[in-house]
Parts: structure tokens; sequence; C-alpha cells
């Protein structure tokens, strides 16, 4: 018998008023945990994909200094899944899924009006949160645990991005 799966905690949302597109992960893996910071695996492609859509220099700076940038750009960041069980990072493996309260965020931040889910448990799990004035999409994920390339990964993204901040 394994041992039972460790309970795992997602992040603070990075948002603020200006925010008008939220990306939502599932649950940080465990390279994201361990660091304290989104997409913190150095093959996850959600930063490399986010320096190349909005040019800027994000992967040559500290993960603090990054999250001002995507705010500047009308990004907020946050997960669907606020806790959950689950042994290692694997999507696949969450249980005992809490979810984040999703419609207060929105409530809060009324110039949020887009969502791209992060892969397909985000939104398998996100989509029945979200009001029906959001715009929804679901992006491949980013993670390295998704073996898409990543010019594909880009190439599914970028409209997407470039789409929810034209928008606006």
């Amino acid at each position: 018998m394994g041992e039972p799966a460790e309970i795992k905690s997602s992040f603070a949302p990075v948002c603020d008023q200006h925010s008008r597109l939220l990306i939502l992960g599932s649950l940080p893996g465990d390279a994201s945990l361990l660091q304290g910071h989104y997409y913190a695996h150095p093959r996850n492609a959600f930063w490399p994909m986010l320096a190349t859509i909005l040019n800027e220099p994000l992967l040559v700076l500290p993960f603090a200094e990054r999250y001002p940038i995507l705010l500047k750009h009308g990004i907020a960041l946050w997960d669907v899944v606020h806790s959950a069980a689950r042994p290692g990072s694997l999507d696949s493996a969450l249980s005992d899924i809490q979810t984040n309260t999703l419609s207060e965020l929105l409530l809060q931040h009324p110039n949020l009006t887009h969502v791209i889910f992060n892969g397909q448990t985000a939104a398998r799990h996100g989509q029945k949160l979200l009001p029906g004035y959001i715009h929804a999409a679901v992006a491949p994920s980013s993670s390295p645990a998704y073996t898409l390339a990543f010019p594909a990964k880009l190439a599914a993204w970028q409209p997407l991005i470039e789409m929810a901040l034209l928008r606006n």
C-alpha cells in the first residue's frame, strides 16, 4: 500500500483592478510549490510563451518581478483548485479537490471578462464555476507533462491572449 497523497494548496491570485484576462491553471506542481511561484518548473512553457507573446524579457527576471509585468498587460493568474490530495505533480492524480472561489474574485475585479484555462483539467473543474458573462477558452497545458511541442503550444495560446486583451 502506498502512502496517502499529500494535501497541496494553490497560491494567492496575482490580480489587480486593471486585470482583464485571468489565466487559470489547475494546481501548482511540486517544482512550483517548492519555489513558491507560478509555473516554476524549468521546462514549463508558460513563461517562455508569455515572454514571446508580450515581447517582454520575463525569462531573465526573478519570478517576483514577472508578475507586475503581467499585471501591466492586464493579465491575472490563479488556479481553479484551492487544495487537493496529489502524489507528485500530475493533474490526473488529483483527488479530494476543493476549488477556489472564482466567482468572488470575478466580482471583486469587474474588469476581468476573459478566462483562459491552462489545460483540460483546469477547464473541467473551472468552467462550471464561471458566471455567464465571462468569455472562456481552453489552451493546451503549458506543463512539460503535456508533450505538445513548444511551437504548437505557442500557436494555440497567442491568439487567445491577443483576442482577450484586444477585446477590452
